[in-house]
């Protein structure tokens, strides 16, 4: 794949065999992150884990303390007293088998998490092969099969995120944006880390991170030197 002009520019301001410190890493992604737009801020994780083990899957909400500086979109699956504490806690769209045909049929992905109430699976379970390929299927594991509706649309909404790791047992998350002050972003990313070393499977041997870097939306990658 051919790279842009602007990329290559900015790839003469990376060191691609030096490990940078979290400040200095987060100057210089926030400085190649020069498009036109408000670039999204990643981490990515290349993590020592055997993705074929389920033993050594991760899956799991964290939350980030100043959210990822974009608006999330909540479809929740409940019904009675649940739809009601959805919509007081902020949801964008409630129903049941209204919004599971819609997705089936219309093929309308128009939102960015979904929740339901444990009762709702059997209204959802069809649609597992559309959901889970976009990461959008809700389970227990995820936070988003819950009870406790109020706290998982609050939570998403202000900044609560899914670490999950792909097919290659890597793990990408969104810690913010180029608009954000070095120090709230800085903050964010320490958090992640922390957050993500704590979801360590007990079978892995040796560091869990075998490279972390950060990246923005159009910039190569900054790695990223992470104390485990």
């Amino acid at each position: 794949m051919k790279k842009s002009k602007r990329f290559l520019e900015n790839l003469k301001k990376v060191d691609i065999a030096k490990e940078y410190e979290l400040p200095e890493a987060v100057k210089l992604v926030k400085e190649i992150a020069n498009a036109k737009f408000d670039e999204t801020i990643e981490i990515h994780f290349w993590a020592n884990i055997d993705p074929k083990k389920a033993e050594q899957q991760i899956r799991s909400p964290i939350s980030l303390p100043h959210g990822t500086g974009k608006t999330v979109r909540v479809l929740v699956f409940a019904k009675g007293e649940k739809a009601e504490e959805a919509k007081n806690a902020g949801a964008d769209f409630i129903g049941a088998e209204d919004y599971a045909d819609k997705i089936a049929k219309e093929n309308w992905f128009d939102f960015d998490v979904a929740i339901a109430t444990p009762d709702m699976m059997r209204v959802i379970g069809k649609l597992g092969k559309v959901l889970g390929p976009r990461g959008l299927m809700p389970s227990p594991k995820s936070g988003t099969v819950t009870e406790d509706i109020d706290d998982a649309v609050k939570g998403f909404k202000l900044g609560r995120i899914e670490a999950r790791n792909d097919k290659t047992g890597n793990i990408h998350l969104v810690v913010g944006r180029r608009s954000f002050k070095d120090a709230v972003l800085q903050e964010n990313i320490e958090s992640t880390i922390q957050q993500v070393l704590a979801l360590r499977p007990s079978g892995v041997k040796g560091k869990l991170f075998k490279k972390v870097s950060l990246a923005s939306t159009m910039s190569p990658g900054i790695r990223l030197k992470v104390a485990e």
